[in-house]
């Protein structure tokens, strides 16, 4: 494939971008589940275009350990700085705000807490635990970092075994440097690698507009493959601030349904591909 994403020099959001702003009773009810509970949500940390659809659904992806990260990526949302002491009730916290909820699949996920020597991975599993005992019906995804590469921490993921665990590798090789500064793509290959050969369902997530090529992204979605991830989102990347990465392009949504069509062929289990898809855009469907 020699095809290539054509840029075009991005002046305002096109009008497959614009979504409705947030409103009615159910989207109220979870906004205030969420403040009451004090609890965090990337829906609201990473300025997610789908919050009213999702929240509106009764649907939140929850962000634990904090709501500041101690990475610095060229394209999140989410603050940098020294992030407080972890807070040891917030595992119980989550699983009431679940339960009041009444989800039925609930994502997870967190800033990367590279500052503690679990990386937070033994607040995860209590999160993990605490959800499960008191909404025993509801089914996990855990969008997890890559906790520096120290295995020990992953496993504790592994024993948890959450019916889908994700990480993200956002960006193609050639550009990872530049919109992950702290990552490195071949550690997230190598976490999924471990996640997949560990029995876990396996899933990721790819940014377009950065400028890739469409070639490019087809070898990340090899590159996937080749460690057994099932699952896979892209979406347009958006910058949130004039702080980030500048969006080099707007891609076109029949872009998005040919790399749904080729990522098929390759044996992905379920894509969702389109411009305002993120992370956790339609998790449910996911299992």
């Amino acid at each position: 494939m020699t095809t290539e994403i054509i840029p075009e020099v991005p002046s305002k959001k096109p009008e497959w971008l614009k979504v409705k702003l947030p409103s009615g009773a159910e989207f109220l009810r979870v906004r205030n589940i969420v403040s009451e509970h004090k609890v965090h949500t990337i829906c609201q940390s990473g300025n997610c275009p789908n919050l009213g659809e999702c929240w509106g659904a009764g649907t939140a992806t929850f962000m634990i350990l904090g709501n500041v990260c101690t990475r610095s990526c060229g394209f999140c949302a989410v603050a940098t700085g020294k992030p407080f002491a972890p807070d040891f009730l917030e595992p119980q916290r989550v699983a009431e705000s679940v339960k009041l909820m009444g989800v039925k699949h609930c994502v997870i996920t967190s800033v990367d807490r590279d500052d503690m020597e679990d990386g937070g991975s033994v607040i995860w599993a209590e999160t993990i635990k605490a959800i499960r005992k008191l909404c025993p019906q509801t089914t996990l995804e855990t969008l997890i970092p890559d906790f520096m590469g120290k295995w020990e921490n992953l496993q504790q993921i592994i024993n948890e075994a959450p019916e889908i665990v994700s990480h993200n590798l956002e960006t193609v090789r050639r550009l990872t440097k530049q919109v992950r500064i702290q990552a490195k793509y071949d550690r997230s290959l190598e976490v999924l690698n471990r996640l997949s050969k560990a029995g876990m369902r396996t899933k990721s997530g790819l940014m377009l507009g950065l400028g890739e090529t469409f070639e490019e992204v087809f070898e990340t979605m090899e590159d996937l493959r080749m460690v057994g991830v099932e699952i896979l989102t892209i979406g347009q990347y958006l910058q949130p601030s004039k702080k980030h990465l500048p969006v080099v392009e707007f891609v076109k949504p029949e872009v998005f349904l040919k790399l749904k069509e080729e990522g098929m062929k390759l044996g992905f289990t379920h894509i969702e591909s389109g411009p305002l898809v993120r992370s956790s855009y339609h998790a449910e469907k996911h299992l």
